[in-house]
């Protein structure tokens, strides 16, 4: 599922609400810098020289959307940033960050701005500047163990590590959301992915506790996926997963 525009929706998110959402990545193909076997997007187009959208076009797009919404009098709870592909990966991200909380300002006021990321450009100070500036900081981390890392979100830095992860996401000393997807199921080489056992769970907590996260957020595949014989994980083990968290009082959000 691809996002043929800059802006799009408004949509109900299950765990936002009414979002506008926004596309700074290629509208005919995702460009990332995980290639989740999940991902409702599918796996990344093989670009040799991707079109970005600019910042001004950005700007333009969200302007006129905005108007158009307070003309039919709907408000939007968040504008967020997703698309196809990691937004932070825009060589200009933190000018559109500035340029629409300017714009959420003006229009919505109430609104949050949100960034969905999988935290591979943390590393980058503009980055890290322009995530601060957002109401909600949305990290990625789908596993406390590397090797089940790489195999469900396939960075294309093949070197990338959780510890790694988690150093990046120490930059924010707990002031974002920690966002996770449990699935189960079969890799096309046959092998078995499953980030719901007790050792993985072990060592996600492990993470969740280093690096205290104002929410967690947790949820389920929900639709199709580029592996096709991944597995939903029952509302039932979902919430048993989130219990120790919730007994230790973390705030954690259960999508399932």
């Amino acid at each position: 599922m691809l996002f043929s525009e800059i802006v799009y929706g408004p949509i109900h998110s299950r765990r936002l609400g009414v979002s506008l959402g926004m596309n700074l990545m290629p509208v005919d193909g995702k460009l990332c810098s995980f290639n989740c076997i999940y991902c409702e997007c599918g796996f990344n187009h093989p670009y040799p020289h991707p079109v970005l959208p600019t910042r001004a076009e950005v700007s333009r797009a969200l302007s006129a959307k905005l108007q158009q919404l307070k003309v039919e009098n709907v408000t939007p709870d968040v504008i967020t940033f997703s698309g196809n592909g990691e937004p932070t990966m825009h060589p200009d991200f933190e000018g559109i960050i500035g340029d629409t909380c300017a714009l959420r300002d003006a229009y919505c006021p109430n609104a949050k701005v949100s960034v969905l990321s999988n935290s591979t450009q943390l590393g980058r100070e503009d980055v890290v500047r322009a995530l601060r500036r957002c109401d909600n900081r949305i990290l990625k981390l789908d596993s406390g163990i590397t090797a089940t890392m790489r195999a469900i979100d396939a960075p294309v830095n093949t070197a990338l590590t959780v510890d790694d992860i988690i150093g990046k996401l120490q930059v924010f000393d707990g002031d974002f959301t920690l966002q996770t997807c449990f699935l189960r199921g079969v890799l096309p080489d046959g092998s078995i992915v499953d980030n719901t056992t007790e050792e993985e769970l072990a060592a996600w907590y492990k993470a969740v506790r280093e690096l205290c996260p104002k929410q967690v957020m947790i949820y389920v595949i929900d639709r199709a996926t580029p592996v096709k014989t991944l597995e939903k994980i029952s509302r039932e083990r979902m919430d048993q997963i989130a219990q120790p968290l919730i007994d230790e009082g973390f705030l954690v959000q259960v999508s399932a």
